[in-house]
């Protein structure tokens, strides 16, 4: 993304209240508290998919520290106009969250056509809007910069089957989500599989130094009225092929999830490479998916 659509995208989100920025930062008027303060939408950019349609991309601020807030699908947390549930969160973790879902909007929408995300959470209300705007426009499937090996980083891609449905790109929807079945107190197990370009930019295409894992992967809770508990929220990676800088890369990692009462749920998952998280600010590269969970007495 450039300099002009992130500062473009700062003022979109800072409608809301004047507090949300597009990186990982707010202003003093409004500073985070370990609970009892608000939530707000954030708009990361939209983007082409290739058919005539588009995907706004969307995450949230959470100026609670130490409070994850439950907010169900209504006045409180609801898109307009039309549909009030477009596929955002009923769960909210702390702090900034980027890219947790989009909104795929149908050919012919006009660029100014906006719909809005309206949170209320601890008796404040924001409201920020959507649209495809070009300054907004993102290449999330693609880095804007290339790699020492003169390549261009993509996301990585995860599978929760061996040979199962591959996500790639921040892209969740519910409509696209796997499917589990669960018993209530007891452990559900996931494994998952994903593989990367383990491909970087430094700005000096310089080596990196005490690189991290290729890819790592955060599951967390995204609806669902009961308590869950994750075995390992950000499980380590066995590696099955690469695992350096400039090396295709596989691995592959198991845990456990358990629902404290019966319902239906849905799990996030997150997988970002040497980006980081929200692909470092420029809007790529990295992975959202979606699981969604019948638990049964």
């Amino acid at each position: 993304m450039s300099l002009r659509a992130l500062l473009a995208a700062w003022a979109l989100t800072a409608l809301a209240d004047g507090a949300v920025l597009c990186a990982q930062f707010q202003l003093p008027s409004t500073p985070p508290k370990q609970f009892g303060t608000s939530i707000s939408p954030v708009f990361e950019g939209w983007f082409d998919n290739g058919d005539g349609t588009e995907s706004l991309l969307i995450g949230y601020y959470n100026r609670n520290t130490d409070q994850e807030v439950d907010v169900p699908i209504g006045p409180n947390n609801r898109f307009e106009p039309g549909n009030a549930d477009m596929g955002q969160p009923t769960h909210f973790l702390t702090r900034r969250r980027h890219g947790m879902f989009v909104v795929t909007r149908p050919k012919g929408t006009g660029t100014n056509e906006k719909i809005w995300w309206v949170l209320t959470v601890n008796g404040v209300t924001n409201r920020v809007p959507f649209y495809t705007h070009p300054d907004y426009n993102l290449s999330p499937m693609t880095s804007s910069e290339t790699s020492p090996n003169g390549g261009y980083n993509v996301p990585p891609a995860i599978r929760f089957d061996e040979r199962g449905q591959i996500f790639k790109g921040p892209a969740a929807t519910l409509a696209k989500a796997v499917a589990r079945t669960a018993t209530a107190g007891v452990p559900m197990p996931l494994t998952f599989w994903v593989d990367d370009d383990a491909l970087y930019s430094t700005g000096t295409s310089g080596p990196m130094n005490n690189p991290a894992p290729p890819v790592n992967v955060t599951i967390s809770k995204y609806r669902g009225s009961g308590e869950i508990t994750v075995g390992e929220a950000r499980p380590k990676l066995e590696v099955l092929k690469g695992g350096k800088p400039l090396e295709p890369y596989t691995g592959r990692a198991s845990t456990t999830v358990t629902f404290r009462e019966p319902g239906d749920y849905v799990l996030h998952v997150t997988a970002n490479d040497y980006s980081g998280n929200g692909g470092g600010g420029s809007g790529c590269c990295w992975t959202n998916a979606h699981i969604k969970v019948t638990v049964t007495q």
